[in-house]
């Protein structure tokens, strides 16, 4: 089915932070994502994203032009000061954080759908050497959709978020 789902993203923009703020606050998205943020959190945190310049790029995924899902990707290397990937020396490694806003559509392949299509996009750049992701080990619906996609899972870490399962999916030779 994932294969049949046309998915297309656009930058973060201003303008999507409400929409944002009430995605986070929706209970399967809060339930993995921590508190619902205030919107003036969700400013501070998504709006230094808005121009593009840091190691961070946010996005808004679409299926049929309509918001379907936050996507985020990140270069590893460059989170060091944050104290996230302190192992990580490649930079070409990319990182991705993702959910899908609509919760009658989970379990359906539209997050496997979603993380195909973003891979792929990601892929494109010559560059990238390998994308990582980081779900709780008690997501089995994240850590499920990512395997689908492709990922595999290398080890539990200990992040500044908490215990994790680091997975990886390498670019195909």
């Amino acid at each position: 089915m994932s294969g049949l789902i046309s998915m297309t993203f656009r930058p973060l923009a201003l303008a999507d932070l409400v929409l944002l703020h009430e995605w986070l606050a929706r209970p399967h998205v809060a339930q993995w994502w921590g508190p619902p943020p205030s919107g003036a959190e969700v400013e501070e945190e998504y709006g230094p994203l808005l121009d593009g310049t840091g190691p961070h790029r946010a996005y808004i995924a679409l299926q049929a032009g309509m918001p379907i899902g936050f996507i985020q990707s990140y270069t590893p290397v460059a989170c060091h000061g944050e104290g996230w990937w302190l192992e990580e020396h490649d930079a070409g490694v990319r990182g991705i954080d993702q959910f899908l806003a609509p919760a009658d559509q989970l379990g359906r392949g539209l997050g496997t759908a979603m993380v195909l299509a973003f891979v792929s996009e990601l892929l494109a750049d010559p560059g990238v050497t390998r994308i990582q992701t980081d779900p709780s080990p008690q997501n089995r619906r994240a850590i499920r959709c990512y395997e689908k996609a492709g990922f595999r899972a290398v080890r539990e870490i200990d992040t500044p978020d908490g215990c994790a399962l680091l997975m990886y999916y390498d670019r195909q030779v």
